[in-house]
């Protein structure tokens, strides 16, 4: 697939995740679908534009090293290269108050904000520098809730 742009999109099967595997493959890219939910990835494949680009559906947990190793695995086995990630995969503790968050809910939050992002960008890197030619694009996608906390109900 020389010549072909490939992006590898966490988070693909809903939202700002979708939103961006519609706009990048309207415009020739290939995209990795990467998430959790297999039945939303394959409703953002469904959507894909005739004559684009081509969706690969990817079930990927962010927050296990294994899996997000297999996808970007399946990646480089399809289509050789990677030129972008757009780490998106995002959760969040649901409204609770600090004081009443459990242990087990915050490190879910870690995982899958934090070390999700770091685990898929250490792929990406690895496949970046391996490849000819090196490089490409990184995007984190953080979320409003930094700026504008869910308030309690």
């Amino acid at each position: 697939m020389s010549g072909d742009k490939i992006a590898f999109i966490t988070g693909a099967g809903s939202g700002i995740g979708r939103a961006a595997a519609m706009t990048l493959q309207a415009a020739g890219y290939h995209v990795v679908l990467a998430g959790r939910r297999v039945v939303e990835l394959e409703k953002t494949a469904e959507m894909a534009a005739a004559g684009s680009g081509e969706f690969l559906v990817c079930p990927t947990n962010v927050a296990d090293e294994g899996s997000v190793t297999a996808a970007f695995a399946a990646t480089r086995e399809r289509f050789g290269r990677l030129d972008v990630l757009f780490n998106n995969a995002g959760t969040f503790a649901h409204g609770t108050p600090i004081e009443d968050l459990t242990l087990e809910d915050w490190r879910r939050v870690v995982d899958v904000n934090l070390t999700g992002s770091f685990l898929c960008a250490r792929a990406a890197i690895r496949m970046m520098k391996a490849q000819t030619p090196k490089g490409g694009r990184i995007i984190n996608n953080g979320s409003i809730s930094a700026y504008v906390p869910r308030p309690n109900s």
